[in-house]
């Protein structure tokens, strides 16, 4: 058995998943991971889809050609595999699967990569292809420690506010970013077999919960739009971080609207700090560029201190 400390939680897992942060062997799992039987239906019935099933306690996920899931009670993943290479199943069980089995415990899940920045942590949210990792990557190379990659689990505490728990201790890049950034060698092992995108270990990363100091949307840099950051009001803030829910669909099945609008609203009028919409260039002749224009950022709303 292997052990983990993935977004605050002891894992238990009968297969290695790369890139997550080792955990103790004799903590008590939050969550099992294991090998077992997976059928192709839920005999409860519940809400379906193409390749997808949910009841109250237990979400099937079927991965067509790699693996199926059952994510059931809030703490246990079964998985079977469905003709894939056990490491090509590896990211979708500590990625998808583990994003939808912290929905059911409630917790705020955002598709986005995390960094810290003074005493918190600051997250850049988009979909897939927004370049969440590779900036994430051009920060830790500045000198920030990386909090999480791809989803960022965040809980609420009564004295602290948001808090958000680290996910892993390894970025996830494509060869050709990790050529531009220089990244060679801290290259480690592909994320999948036959794909050209890696795992990257960072030089610096948390395994501590830090409180969220700001948020950015990323966006890209299209005509008319300029490139900048632009903090929307608190209500449009509110919504811009809903939609970057790790798996929107999920907060409305669920039931969660208002935990998440909350929560969002929350995020948006902390202060210092809030929302804000950061818009760039997806060519890395701007990326330097980029990341100075964060750091001015966060001088200006003061999650860092300005230089004499």
């Amino acid at each position: 058995m292997f052990a983990y400390r993935v977004s605050g939680l002891s894992v238990s897992s009968d297969l290695a998943l790369p890139g997550l942060i080792p955990g103790d062997p004799d903590d008590a799992a939050d969550v099992t991971i294991r090998a077992a039987h997976v059928p192709a239906e839920l005999p409860d019935g519940g809400a379906a889809g193409p390749n997808w099933q949910m009841t109250a306690d237990c979400f099937l996920l079927a991965v067509p050609g790699i693996v199926r899931m059952a994510i059931s009670d809030a703490r246990e993943i079964r998985y079977a595999l469905d003709g894939a290479d056990v490491r090509d199943a590896a990211p979708f069980i500590s990625g998808t699967g583990f994003g939808i089995l912290l929905h059911q415990r409630g917790q705020i899940v955002l598709h986005a990569s995390a960094v810290r920045v003074g005493d918190g942590a600051v997250l850049f949210c988009g979909p897939s292809g927004a370049g969440k990792s590779t900036l994430a990557a051009g920060l830790v190379g500045a000198g920030h420690a990386l909090v999480a990659d791809d989803f960022s689990a965040i809980t609420v505490d009564p004295d602290r506010g948001a808090m958000v728990h680290p996910d892993g201790r390894q970025l996830k890049l494509w060869d050709n970013a990790i050529a531009r950034l220089s990244l060679e060698a801290q290259r480690v092992e592909p994320v999948r077999a036959k794909l050209r995108k890696f795992h990257i270990e960072p030089t610096a990363a948390t395994t501590a919960p830090l409180p969220v100091r700001a948020v950015y949307i990323l966006r890209e840099a299209r005509p008319p739009q300029h490139p900048g950051i632009f903090q929307p009001n608190i209500v449009d803030g509110a919504l811009l971080v809903r939609n970057n829910a790790y798996r929107p669909s999920l907060v409305e099945r669920m039931g969660q609207h208002d935990l998440y609008f909350r929560a969002a609203a929350m995020l948006a009028g902390s202060q210092p700090g809030g929302v804000f919409t950061l818009t760039r260039r997806m060519d890395f002749g701007d990326f330097a560029d980029g990341i100075e224009r964060l750091t001015a950022h966060w001088r200006t709303i003061g999650l860092v201190e300005s230089v004499a």
